[in-house]
């Protein structure tokens, strides 16, 4: 007995789900119909947002609608953080002038840059700023704004005015989301606009981000890929991660 056209998109969603991609060859076996059918069933997935259809086939991309406070993403990917902020801070040379975005893992690299010579550090995040305050050959500039408790992230109006009026060499972003054809997304379109204005106040723009945060998509675009210049992530990348970073035109700094 076939099976109803419902049952068919229901079964081959939780599929995908465990499969994250598919053809529409493989697909048509799999469930023992014509690929016609197939591709009718994907665009019926595609209109609800469910999926995203691509040359051939389809993929479920894993979506970011939230992040944990800053206490419980601090413990995770700990060591690969550590890696990242070390290697980050490679990038960064003496005199420079940098932004520092809040996070769990641009904090790993003001912990890597204390001993770096007259630079100058740009930052949203309390923590960033309180890593730094001894250090005597760095100066550190807070961008002001609305403090976030959980996070001890500075945001809003203030810190977008801020960001609007100076030019740098380099801006060290932190994503919760990162695709190879999406580029830089977010959840929140509150803090949007300041990643954007740290964008483009820099002339190079570096993606920190462990490897957990690649093929994730979240609802706001941030950046597209040809506005990012490196991307530093831990060694932890598998194989068809980094097949699919090669011709993106971003440089690759495995930590």
């Amino acid at each position: 007995m076939s099976m109803l056209p419902l049952e068919r998109q229901k079964k081959l969603l939780e599929y995908l789900k465990q499969n994250h991609a598919s053809t529409v060859s493989d697909l048509a076996s799999l469930f023992n119909v014509h690929e016609a059918t197939i591709r009718r069933d994907l665009i019926k997935l595609h209109k609800k947002s469910l999926i995203t259809r691509t040359h051939g086939g389809a993929i479920l991309e894993k979506e970011v609608h939230f992040e944990l406070p800053f206490q419980e993403r601090e413990s995770i990917q700990y060591e690969e953080k550590r890696k990242i902020g070390i290697k980050a801070a490679q990038l960064i040379d003496n005199g420079d002038t940098i932004i520092l975005d809040s996070g769990t893992t641009t904090l790993h690299i003001a912990k890597a840059i204390t001993d770096k010579k007259n630079l100058t550090v740009i930052t949203n995040d309390i923590n960033i700023a309180a890593t730094l305050r001894f250090s005597d050959s760095i100066k550190v500039i807070v961008t002001g704004g609305i403090l976030f408790p959980e996070s001890y992230m500075l945001n809003g109006l203030i810190t977008d005015e801020t960001l609007s009026t100076i030019n740098i060499q380099k801006s060290f972003i932190g994503t919760p989301a990162l695709h190879h054809e999406r580029g830089l997304t977010h959840f929140d379109e509150y803090l949007v606009s300041a990643k954007k204005k740290m964008i483009l106040a820099a002339k190079q723009i570096i993606v920190v981000a462990d490897h957990t945060k690649l093929d994730r998509v979240s609802l706001h675009t941030v950046a597209s890929l040809n506005k990012i210049d490196d991307l530093v992530i831990g060694q932890e990348l598998e194989e068809n991660q980094l097949k699919k970073w090669k011709n993106t035109g971003v440089q690759l700094h495995l930590a």
